[in-house]
């Protein structure tokens, strides 16, 4: 039987024999806007044996080999009294957050539907069903074997990840009714200090961030920060004003940190950011997150670096800010690489800064190239998102050429989209 081949771009093949779920995903995410499947005819008893079976007696054509290690507990079970139904639920939590708190026939019922998505898995046993009431030492064993169950089949990461485990270990069902009730959420702050704000389960960004403002009372310079979420390999998105943050802070459950909510700077313009300095926690946030950018490797020290490293250890801000504010990098958001319909081989590194928005050449796997194309603001004419093809397109207009529309294939089209109006409103500042 020939090999499996996904086709995309129109010209490349990659062979995903052996693939991971996780890397097939990405190969199709880094695709552009074309998909190519290429159909293999195979004889009917073949045929047969791709077809999903109802038990676990054939052959496995998902990854089950890629494993890792959560924190995930059941420190405690508890009784409800729900309108006159009293019940135990079990309480999860991953990395001491608080995912859900489940009944037993939830996990039982979590136990068949992934029995049924996952039929050639061999899934460890749930506790025993009891028909009569449970003493305190028989709930403890359950809650302990409950535990190790979620410990086993979420080690699995096609497992852990699917959207069966996502819903479950997600606030809903029992908890529904308790939409309005007050949570805590977890912050992390440039200073790598936490910020713990008490808000409702159902409070969007915006909501929140005025929590945490009113917390740090620093209200006089609140628009020149945001809540961001901090994604794979160090990238921090910003969130969007209507997204609900403790549904993310739950739900990004393979986060071993203690929050995947971040506060970071919002702003491009240098001049505006000289002002904020007179605000202490300003001062302190702008300070310790240039810090990060130099340690993530994001700002270019050059021959600054000893400098720098004599600043922070002096925790000389002002100083250290004035140093860093002319090195490379500084003050602007580069993207993860990806596809972009301009390069025919390779992907791109979108870069963007109020002086201009940069495409770095790379290779598929993010090796950076040498070529960079810099779009001064003026030349771009329009941009938008296209949802449908999960794209981010601008439109550029340079003096004696036809105006040229550019698609990047970035699954932050929605980012890249703030970060323009962002500039696009700072850049009006000056007029």
């Amino acid at each position: 039987m020939a090999q499996p081949v996904i086709k995309y771009n129109r010209r490349n093949g990659v062979n995903v024999e052996g693939a991971t779920h996780k890397q097939v995903v990405d190969y199709i995410r880094s695709g552009g806007d074309s998909l190519t499947l290429t159909v293999i005819s195979v004889p009917e008893q073949v045929a047969e044996k791709l077809e999903p079976s109802d038990d676990s007696s054939g052959p496995s054509y998902i990854d089950y080999s890629e494993r890792r290690s959560l924190p995930i507990s059941i420190p405690e079970c508890r009784y409800l009294d729900h309108y006159g139904d009293k019940h135990v639920v079990f309480d999860v939590y991953m990395a001491g957050r608080h995912l859900c708190s489940r009944r037993y026939r939830e996990f039982d019922t979590l136990h068949n539907n992934l029995k049924r998505e996952f039929p050639d898995f061999n899934f460890p046993k749930l506790p025993g069903k009891k028909l009569f009431t449970l003493s305190e030492q028989q709930l403890d064993q359950r809650r302990r074997g409950l535990e190790q169950y979620l410990e086993k089949v979420c080690a699995v990461r096609v497992i852990g990840e699917s959207e069966t485990m996502q819903e479950f270990l997600a606030a809903g069902d029992l908890d529904e009714e308790e939409g309005t009730s007050e949570v805590e959420l977890k912050v992390l702050l440039p200073d790598k200090n936490l910020c713990i704000v008490t808000i409702c389960r159902s409070d969007n960004t915006d909501t929140v961030y005025k929590a945490v403002v009113n917390k740090l009372h620093f209200e006089e310079v609140a628009d020149y920060f945001y809540l961001f979420e901090s994604m794979e390999y160090g990238f921090e998105r910003k969130l969007l004003p209507q997204e609900l943050p403790h549904n993310i802070y739950i739900q990004n459950y393979s986060t071993a940190t203690a929050t995947c909510i971040l506060l970071k700077k919002w702003l491009f313009t240098i001049p505006k950011e000289m002002t904020l300095i007179a605000n202490a926690t300003a001062l302190k946030f702008l300070f310790w997150q240039a810090v990060d950018d130099v340690n993530k490797g994001f700002i270019k020290t050059g021959d600054k670096l000893y400098d720098l490293k004599a600043l922070k250890e002096a925790e000389n801000a002002l100083e250290y800010l004035k140093t860093v504010r002319h090195l490379e990098g500084y003050s602007e958001i580069v993207f993860p690489h990806c596809a972009c319909d301009s390069r025919r081989d390779g992907h791109v590194v979108a870069i963007i800064g109020l002086e201009a928005f940069k495409l770095q050449a790379c290779k598929e796997d993010g090796t950076p190239e040498s070529q960079v194309i810099e779009f001064n603001w003026k030349e771009v004419k329009s941009y938008e998102v296209d949802e449908e093809g999960m794209s981010f397109n601008f439109e550029y207009n340079r003096q004696g050429k036809k105006p040229r529309v550019v698609k990047i294939f970035t699954q932050y089209f929605y980012y890249m989209n703030d970060c323009f109006d962002r500039i696009s409103e700072e850049l009006s500042w000056k007029t």
